[in-house]
């Protein structure tokens, strides 16, 4: 019995040492933290605050309610209220998107033969990455919401302080599925050229093909298509769901964690698997 709980210790310390390791090149370079910040605050405060979306409403018209289009249109009267919580759905694609880096940084720089010879298993070397830039996104999703009610983030009626911890929820499962996804794409991969390319090709065309910035419905068909299936749109409807609507649709708030939560389970199985079969010296 003893024999087996050294060896559950083991693996346990194993994942925690891994994942601290990549959390010192974040915690102990500040800078880095607030180059990371810079972008989703010059997005809110240039963009958010600049699309006055509202303003382009006539208000001279006999039985046009301005504020009352803008909430069936945006689930919010403010402008802002919708494409902040956006901002946190970018944060954390942008910031799983360098673990796949990661992995080719340690490979070329031979931490990945030395954690690969030690009786630490391939998945735990994985699930450290994943765990390590779920963490970070989930503190930056913190600041961002900090700093978005600075700029005047509006909160729903139904809002209270405990739906801040269905947001860590929903972005701890989001950022799982798309680190694995991530780190699955270029586990093989020997050359910094191959993660940048991959992010490339994806963090953009994923980001405006979602409901970031503007509604899905409102969307042409065929982009409409890629919405549905893009797991970020779900994320930001469940955090708009938690944050800035007046009456929370439960039903859709229960599809949106399920719809997450499958894509995350189904990803990280994938990068389990992958990391069995591929994750070599």
């Amino acid at each position: 019995m003893s024999e087996t709980n050294g060896n559950s210790r083991s693996k346990l310390h194993g994942l925690w040492a891994l994942t601290n390791r990549e959390l010192k090149k974040w915690y102990k370079e500040p800078v880095l933290f607030l180059l990371s910040m810079i972008q989703p605050i010059l997005w809110m405060g240039l963009l958010g605050k600049s699309m006055n979306i509202s303003s382009l409403i006539p208000t001279n018209i006999p039985g046009l309610d301005s504020k009352t289009l803008m909430e069936q249109t945006f689930g919010t009267s403010d402008y802002f209220s919708f494409m902040a919580v956006g901002m946190i759905g970018m944060t954390a694609l942008f910031t799983t998107m360098f673990s796949g880096m990661s992995v080719v940084w340690d490979r070329r720089l031979g931490f990945l033969n030395k954690a690969l010879s030690t009786p630490v298993s391939r998945a735990v070397i994985i699930f450290s990455k994943v765990l390590s830039a779920t963490l970070r996104s989930m503190f930056q999703a913190g600041i961002i919401i900090v700093i978005a009610v600075a700029f005047g983030l509006q909160f729903g009626a139904d809002f209270s302080p405990l739906n801040i911890l269905g947001v860590f929820a929903i972005i701890f499962l989001l950022c799982v599925g798309l680190s694995s996804l991530f780190i699955a794409i270029t586990i093989r991969s020997t050359r910094m050229e191959t993660p940048m390319a991959v992010m490339n090709l994806i963090n953009l065309p994923m980001m405006f093909a979602s409901n970031a910035f503007f509604p899905g419905k409102l969307m042409p068909d065929w982009l409409q298509n890629v919405v549905q299936v893009n797991p970020l749109s779900y994320t930001n409807d469940a955090v708009r769901q938690l944050l800035i609507v007046n009456t929370v649709d439960y039903a859709q708030l229960a599809l949106d964690f399920a719809y997450v939560g499958v894509f995350a389970v189904i990803v990280a199985t994938i990068g389990i698997v992958l990391s069995w079969r591929f994750l070599s010296k």
